[in-house]
């Protein structure tokens, strides 16, 4: 079985980037879908995020990311091993080493105990996920802000931040963001707890910046869609949230209308959170009668599908 999902976070202003400013201009990383440019948040944040919420649900990982350093910067625990750290598990590693360094490697973890014939120098990510994409273009918003001028006196300290207030000029941008991501349960079923408890750590996901970030963004799910299926692709647009002209609601109708026309099997799919709030009572009860399960709270679902998803359909 295989567990294909899309995300779509609640509405708000963000100011998510990656890369160094322009001059003083903290620019919103883009890509270009269609006649426009839509804010992106890489994959990559968005995966040390969950490392960092999976870490705070008492998970064993084996990478940290560490803040006060001259650059990005990480530490490890030890070397990788899917067995002992759920970092390691779900999301892959690269020892990039050559042959004498391979062997070295392999003698240090033959003294600490382990089985060097069981290590891998590379492994594959088994969490697939993609760059979440802005559901509204970018518009060309932009603040001002002012840092002061740092008049500390000497004798407190010698360095001082800036010897000028600098005017600072920030991208903004006022949208939900959209993400997929995808799992081979087969993959998963060795850590079926800590399967589990990686769809909760997206249910709750939070601090997902990029670099210099500086504005407070959830990218826990307001809506969730999510298909429960033997086939090998999602078989639906994963980026399929739009918005409705005319109400402003947020709706994913290709999944939606292909249940109630068939097109999909019902029973695959799992629908939750605002998506359902805004549904009339008689579109529930039709795809509830398609086979769909539907559930207000898309916390609650994630956790209906973790309990169901190893059992045999």
């Amino acid at each position: 079985m295989n567990l294909f999902c899309t995300v779509l976070t609640y509405t708000a202003p963000s100011a998510n980037y990656r890369g160094e400013s322009a001059e003083n201009r903290a620019v919103i990383q883009k890509i270009s879908r269609g006649r426009f440019e839509y804010p992106i948040i890489s994959p990559e944040a968005i995966r040390n995020a969950l490392r960092e919420t999976l870490a705070a649900m008492d998970l064993p990982c084996n990478r940290k990311r560490l803040h006060d350093e001259e650059q990005l910067a990480v530490a490890f625990l030890d070397y990788p091993d899917a067995d002992a750290f759920a970092d390691d598990f779900f999301m892959g590693w690269l020892v990039a080493a050559g042959k004498n360094d391979r062997k070295k490697i392999l003698k240090e973890l033959k003294e600490k105990g382990r089985k060097p014939e069981n290590f891998t120098f590379k492994r594959d990510s088994i969490l697939r996920m993609n760059m979440a994409v802005a559901l509204e273009p970018y518009r060309h918003d932009s603040v001002f802000t002012q840092s002061p001028q740092d008049s500390t006196a000497k004798d407190v300290k010698s360095h001082v931040n800036t010897e000028n207030s600098q005017l600072l000029h920030r991208e903004v941008t006022y949208t939900p963001y959209q993400y997929p991501f995808a799992l081979n349960l087969e993959e998963c079923r060795s850590k079926q707890n800590w399967t589990k408890k990686l769809l909760e750590a997206i249910g709750q996901l939070n601090g997902v910046a990029g670099n210099h970030a500086r504005s407070y963004f959830e990218m826990a799910p307001a809506s969730v869609v999510l298909r429960l299926t033997p086939n090998l692709v999602a078989g639906y647009d994963t980026y399929g949230f739009t918005v409705d002209e005319g109400t402003g609601r947020h709706q994913f109708s290709e999944v939606v209308e292909g249940i109630l026309e068939d097109d999909y099997p019902g029973n695959e799919f799992y629908l939750g959170g605002k998506l359902v709030k805004d549904m009339d009572e008689n579109l529930v009860k039709k795809l509830q009668e398609k086979g769909a399960t539907l559930e207000r709270s898309p916390q609650q679902l994630l956790a209906h599908v973790g309990k169901i998803m190893f059992l045999e359909k």
